[in-house]
């Protein structure tokens, strides 16, 4: 073997450029000629000095022969990849075809030179992959003018998310190294650039509406969905950095508890069976309420609209009545205060399990809305478990401005007392309500000479929360199980931060930030679809369970030396265990995923 230069002259222009092919001389009836193994590109850089090592390196590694003299760390490594290469296009050239897979074929082999290489993980790639063609978003993105390379690599940026969610920077490794997809798509990931890989995701963001609307007709029709009852809810997540090239980076209250970070928010729709039907990202500092009339507009293409559910955040009375105004029914909660239970008000019960007892009444209001009084022994335990503990800190920090009364450089004018409790009353302000606090004033000395307190009789709320609908035919389990179904929703974004890397953003720009983003949401739309078909065939588990079980079947290459010396490598899925089958049978994909090839160099 050996490399070859090449110079071309192009017709339009007349610029001169070359190209590198690695070559081999073949005996042939009309004498010598020359074979081109592999075409190197016009962007081979390797110095012409080490030509020679690189082309006989690569002979051996082909041949199965063993280096006798150490080569530089980056010749053995271009000549591993470009073997790669040889070998898996002549492969390619000559797959075995499925019905003679399991047919004979004996060869006389040195078994000690049996190698594997090559080890990638098939499982949870073929599953995606095999959800986006359902889908058919490969053939979505070719509509909307992506080509062949950016298809694949889009397709292997949402896969990376869903299997190995990190960075663009870690995906860009993930796909080069780790993983078999690119045999499943008959791609080849190697050469691809990292730029490529960012410049996939800005391609999506263009396209965000479009691919939106296509996934949300495609999932109706793929799994008949109904858009009776649309759920919303936003987050946020934080940044690693300063976020100041971002105009929607902002402080704000954390709902991961990283206020010290910026923040972006991701405002999502979603119907009852989880699939997102838009999503939005916001400023950091939004206010939540003023969200919802710029996401439901033009969602809503069906005759009747949908009841829209939220949380105590989103469903004030300014949005109250413009749900009301352009003729969508809705479930939220209340956001009064102060809870009053109706006397003589029947409570029954509307779920109830190993954890909990839900109880809910129902009545109407003068504003013609039902509301819906819910009690949860699991909330009232958790309530009572929180003022419980603000409670004794509030108790705690009493005593000790008691105790400085009687210290000698202790706070004992009346003035500053009343400062302190002050500042005590507003930083516990949850409990703080329930306690009348008396300051007694010596008037001889005009300081405090006693501080005494006690808890002011009133009802216990613990528990409790109210829900507003404008369904007034409904009842109260009727009208709890639609706001229950809001909890798919937090699950969703649950399941995004946790299983599909949203958080932390590592990007400082606006619309790297927001592709990021959106790749999320759109791995989501693949992780619902996988759910559901499992959930069909009883296969519950979450997907951090799912990825981790199929992440541990493999496609390996591998190599024995023939008796004639050449040298036979063999490209195939390892036999699946009995947890791999049960999954790939329920979504009904073949157990062993990708071609066998079979190549003799």
């Amino acid at each position: 073997m050996f490399i070859r230069k090449t110079t071309h002259t192009n017709n339009k222009n007349a610029q001169t450029y070359s190209t590198y092919k690695l070559v081999e001389s073949v005996r042939t009836e009309r004498g010598p000629r020359q074979h081109t193994i592999l075409n190197l590109g016009s962007d081979f850089n390797t110095p012409r000095e080490q030509w020679k090592d690189l082309a006989d390196r690569i002979e051996q590694i082909v041949s199965g022969q063993t280096c006798l003299f150490p080569v530089p760390e980056e010749i053995e490594q271009a000549a591993r990849r470009l073997a790669r290469q040889i070998i898996r296009r002549h492969g390619q050239r000559s797959p075995v075809p499925v019905d003679e897979q399991d047919k004979p074929d004996y060869q006389t082999v040195d078994i000690n030179s049996l190698e594997s290489e090559q080890i990638r993980s098939v499982g949870g790639e073929s599953v995606v992959l095999a959800v986006i063609r359902e889908l058919e978003l490969d053939k979505k993105l070719e509509g909307l003018g992506f080509d062949r390379p950016n298809i694949e690599a889009a397709i292997g940026v949402l896969t990376a998310r869903l299997l190995a969610p990190a960075s663009e920077r870690a995906t860009h490794v993930w796909l080069q190294r780790e993983t078999a997809l690119d045999d499943l798509m008959d791609a080849h990931f190697e050469p691809l650039s990292q730029d490529r890989v960012y410049k996939v995701s800005d391609m999506l963001l263009r396209n965000k509406d479009e691919i939106e609307n296509y996934l949300r007709e495609r999932e109706q029709h793929l799994f008949n969905l109904e858009e009776k009852v649309l759920l919303y809810d936003l987050t946020n997540t934080f940044f690693e950095g300063s976020g100041k090239y971002n105009p929607k980076a902002h402080f704000g209250v954390s709902k991961e508890k990283r206020s010290d970070c910026p923040l972006v928010t991701l405002a999502l729709l979603m119907d009852t069976d989880g699939f997102p039907k838009k999503s939005q990202v916001l400023e950091g500092n939004i206010s939540e309420p003023g969200t919802l009339s710029n996401i439901l507009p033009g969602i809503s293409t069906t005759t009747r609209k949908p009841v829209v559910v939220t949380d105590a955040g989103i469903g004030t009375e300014e949005n109250v009545q413009w749900l009301t105004a352009n003729g969508y029914a809705y479930v939220v909660v209340s956001r009064k205060r102060n809870l009053e239970l109706p006397a003589g008000m029947e409570m029954i019960p509307v779920r109830q399990d190993d954890h909990r007892i839900i109880r809910a009444g129902i009545r109407g209001n003068a504003s013609g809305q039902v509301e819906v009084y819910c009690h949860s022994t699991a909330k009232e335990i958790k309530e009572r478990g929180i003022k419980n503990r603000f409670e004794q800190r509030f108790e705690e920090k009493l005593t000790d401005v008691k105790k400085a009364l009687h210290k000698k450089y202790g706070t004992k004018k009346y003035e500053k007392v009343l400062e302190k409790i002050g500042r005590l009353k507003e930083r516990y302000r949850r409990v703080a309500r329930r306690y009348e606090v008396r300051v007694e004033k010596d008037d001889t000395s005009g300081n405090v000479k006693d501080v005494v307190w006690k808890m002011k009789p009133m009802d216990d709320e613990s528990g409790y929360y109210v829900l507003r609908s404008n369904l007034n035919h409904a009842g109260a389990k009727e009208v709890f199980d639609i706001f229950n179904m809001l909890l798919d929703v937090e699950d969703a974004f649950r399941s995004m931060k946790s299983e599909l890397g949203l958080r932390p953003i590592h990007h400082q720009i606006e619309y790297r930030c927001d592709g990021h983003l959106f790749i999320t949401v759109l791995a989501y739309h693949i992780l619902q679809s996988i759910r559901l078909k499992l959930k069909a065939h009883g296969i519950t588990h979450s997907w951090a369970t799912i990825r981790q079980t199929l992440s541990t079947h493999y496609r390996v290459t591998t190599s024995i030396k023939r008796s004639d010396g050449k040298v036979i490598y063999i490209r195939k899925t390892a036999k699946p265990e009995e947890c791999h089958t049960r999954i790939y049978n329920a979504l009904g994909l073949p157990t062993r995923p990708g071609k066998t090839s079979k190549t003799i160099l």
